[in-house]
């Protein structure tokens, strides 16, 4: 996927979650009952006189609660890493339990089109068929594209949802653009986070998928476009300040780069004493779905390249000190890792303006900032860098 696509849907919270119980804060079980149980007190407002048709919703309505339920991973990843075929096997799964579930809602709402849950039920389906989508069910994608466009449209959709459905097609736009490269990518992006503002000026997004349309035009343009944010009044404060970050992380490229900190295993770490190495910074965390993918060949680079002066910093956007601990690992990451456990609020990412993951910079053997969009073609980026002469 193109890197300005990738850090977009991330953003959007469209890739590497689950639809299932996003948002609650709570376990599958938990969410569960709690939704049975104002279920239960929607059924009896139904409508009296009816009793019979709000029993006919309440059972269709557990249905629907059951097809939610996610299909369990093989016991065996608890003990052993798991390999490619296994994770495209449950991909397959979770694509069809996905499909079967957004059917059951979509029998509901037409069954018991007047009931409390049937908005629920439009929801439920629409996010089923985006995560049998991801699974790789493209045969959805346009039954989905319809739905969408439809609530993106409609005044009794919550702001919120229209703005991330409308953000969602601003996706797709700028997707149909990858064949004429980035810059056509991060041009057509601009263009419709412009329109997102215009619609909805007191919401963040939009103004964050103007930031990272910014990001990958060259020169003047994405600088005027990051300046223009950092001094717009409209745009909200914090916005600004991203904007403010943003524009410093642009100057220092060909620089040197200053990040110095103790890591999670107390080693100290010191980019600037790094010189004669090549040093890759992956902002990350492991709540990222798109930063997770990219684990893989990030080791595979450092285990090929780490004998002849590759080495990786880890800053990381997770709050969770023991799951951060337990995943580096579980996944076998040696480098030196930075946690303060802010989240978005992370110190360097406040610092360079960092307002999508991953983000991957690379520091040549100089100790000069090089590159900002490494996640493409790493090894031969390092590769290259690795041949030039040492300082």
């Amino acid at each position: 996927m193109n890197t300005n696509l990738a850090r977009l849907a991330v953003v959007l919270g469209i890739m590497g979650t689950g639809a299932w119980t996003a948002g609650s804060g709570l376990s599958a079980a938990e969410t569960q009952t709690q939704t049975e149980s104002r279920t239960d007190k929607a059924a009896d407002s139904f409508g009296s006189g009816q009793a019979a048709t709000a029993d006919d919703a309440a059972k269709a309505w557990k249905e629907v609660l059951k097809a939610l339920r996610p299909p369990a991973p093989p016991e065996a990843w608890q003990t052993r890493p798991h390999t490619e075929q296994e994770v495209q096997d449950y991909h397959k799964r979770m694509a069809e339990a996905s499909e079967q579930a957004a059917a059951k809602a979509k029998d509901f709402y037409t069954r018991f089109p007047n009931h409390p849950r049937a908005a629920e039920a439009k929801r439920k389906e629409a996010e089923m068929l985006r995560t049998a989508e991801r699974m790789g069910n493209t045969e959805v994608t346009a039954r989905l594209a319809v739905i969408d466009a439809a609530r993106a449209k409609d005044p009794s959709v919550p702001e919120e949802e229209r703005l991330r459905l409308r953000a969602a097609q601003i996706e797709e736009q700028a997707r149909a653009k990858a064949a004429g490269g980035q810059e056509a990518v991060a041009l057509e992006m601009e263009q419709g986070a412009r329109t997102l503002i215009a619609e909805f000026p007191k919401q963040t997004l939009p103004y964050q998928l103007l930031l990272s349309a910014a990001r990958d035009l060259p020169g003047e343009r994405g600088t005027k476009i990051i300046e223009e944010t950092r001094d717009n009044p409209a745009a909200p404060e914090h916005v600004r300040e991203s904007a403010k970050a943003l524009l410093h992380s642009h100057e220092i490229l060909g620089r040197p780069l200053a990040l110095k900190f103790t890591a999670l295993d107390g080693r100290s770490v010191d980019v600037e004493k790094m010189r004669g190495k090549v040093v890759l910074v992956d902002f990350w965390a492991t709540w990222c779905g798109p930063c997770v993918g990219e684990l893989p060949h990030v080791r595979d680079a450092y285990e090929k390249l780490h004998p002849r002066g590759f080495e990786i910093v880890g800053i990381s956007f997770d709050q969770n000190k023991e799951a951060l601990s337990s995943f580096v690992e579980k996944e076998h990451m040696p480098w030196p890792q930075f946690f303060d456990g802010a989240g978005w609020g992370n110190q360097f990412g406040r610092e360079f303006g960092i307002n999508a993951i991953p983000t991957m910079w690379l520091v040549d053997k100089k100790g000069l900032l090089r590159d900002q969009e490494a996640r493409g073609g790493l090894e031969q980026k390092v590769e290259k860098l690795l041949a030039e002469p040492t300082p």
